[in-house]
């Protein structure tokens, strides 16, 4: 399942309209794991950028006390995101599946 499509990553999969809501109701962080390039080119206002291939050493920045959604351009990244930290212990963190390609929030540029 290398490419986050299987069903037996659907349990944590969310979609991007349930994380912009979970994002505006304050119920959830969301970390942007594009790469700086992309995150420059346009992102969610106040989101941390930690590009996936950082991921792994930078995991002391991803909050444990509260849900936490990853997006990236269209899911892939993100989903791969997702299943490294789950196996690393963080049992609250989602993939935002469609990513920045169909976000309908705000977007800063």
């Amino acid at each position: 399942v290398g490419c986050g499509q299987g069903s037996v990553a659907a349990w944590m999969d969310i979609s991007v309209d349930e994380a912009l809501r979970l994002w505006q109701n304050k119920e959830a962080v969301i970390i942007d794991v594009r790469t700086p390039g992309e995150y420059r080119e346009g992102h969610i206002p106040g989101v941390a950028n930690i590009p996936l291939d950082e991921l792994e050493k930078r995991m002391s920045e991803v909050p444990k006390d509260k849900k936490v959604v990853l997006i990236c351009r269209t899911g892939n990244r993100s989903a791969q995101g997702t299943k490294l930290l789950r196996s690393k212990g963080f049992d609250n963190v989602f993939n935002s599946t469609g990513g920045m390609s169909t976000w309908k929030g705000p977007v800063t540029r």
